[in-house]
């Protein structure tokens, strides 16, 4: 009995196809790669509308992924394309739509320089938002228990926006009276007068379309002249 091994039949080899190369995935050209950014885009943006609303008509406790994602229209494991988790989904929703507002008024305010005449195209602008966009109240009111990181986030940037437009102001030669570091305190103060008078107008008033009353704006601009324009020594 041969105790050698056989050897490999050549004829048998070359019968043999040939081991395929690794398929190489597919090069997708820049306009290609483009259109799929934007689809992404869109999409993201589309969850977002779609968490506020579920937000502002069922609270952050009971918007769960199944209710986004039914008034998004897509399958829930789409969701996780996008975002990690629900907790990461509400940590994005205010900074995100917050942002959006403070664009909003910067495009109504414009050129406007004038302290006094920004303040009141402002003061009408976010009105404007938040009428036209009734689910953002409560998205902001539970969001300092439910995502206070978002919460943290939003007010930062509201914040430094109204800091660096009391600035600008300043260095026009505005609001004379107040030194520079006076100026976050007096954006506390205004964001929070603004505040209020937005809750009592959208939330307890009777329903007067998405404009601030004029009695309410020439209040608002009356105040803030006579302690801006006028402080006690």
């Amino acid at each position: 009995m041969s105790t050698s091994r056989s050897r490999p039949n050549a004829e048998t080899d070359a019968k043999r196809p040939a081991a395929r190369a690794p398929r190489q995935p597919r090069k997708l050209s820049e306009a290609s790669l483009q259109a799929r950014a934007e689809r992404a885009a869109r999409t993201r943006e589309e969850f977002l509308m779609a968490a506020a609303k579920v937000v502002g008509e069922t609270g952050y406790r009971d918007a769960s992924i199944q209710r986004i994602t039914a008034a998004c229209g897509v399958a829930l494991g789409t969701f996780y394309l996008y975002f990690p988790s629900r907790q990461a989904l509400f940590d994005t929703l205010l900074p995100h739509f917050g942002l959006q507002m403070l664009d909003y008024v910067r495009e109504r305010i414009g050129n406007e320089e004038r302290f006094f005449e920004a303040e009141e195209i402002g003061f009408r602008a976010v009105f404007e938002y938040l009428s036209d966009n009734p689910w953002f109240w409560r998205l902001l009111n539970e969001a300092e228990v439910e995502a206070p990181t978002a919460w943290a986030r939003h007010h930062a940037a509201v914040h430094e926006r109204y800091i660096h437009f009391l600035k600008r102001m300043k260095a026009r030669g505005e609001l004379r009276q107040y030194a520079k570091s006076e100026l976050p305190t007096l954006a506390d103060l205004l964001i929070a007068a603004r505040d209020y008078v937005y809750r009592t107008h959208l939330t307890t008033a009777s329903k007067g379309g998405r404009t601030v009353p004029n009695a309410t704006v020439r209040t608002y601009r009356r105040f803030i002249e006579s302690g801006l324009a006028n402080p006690a020594a």
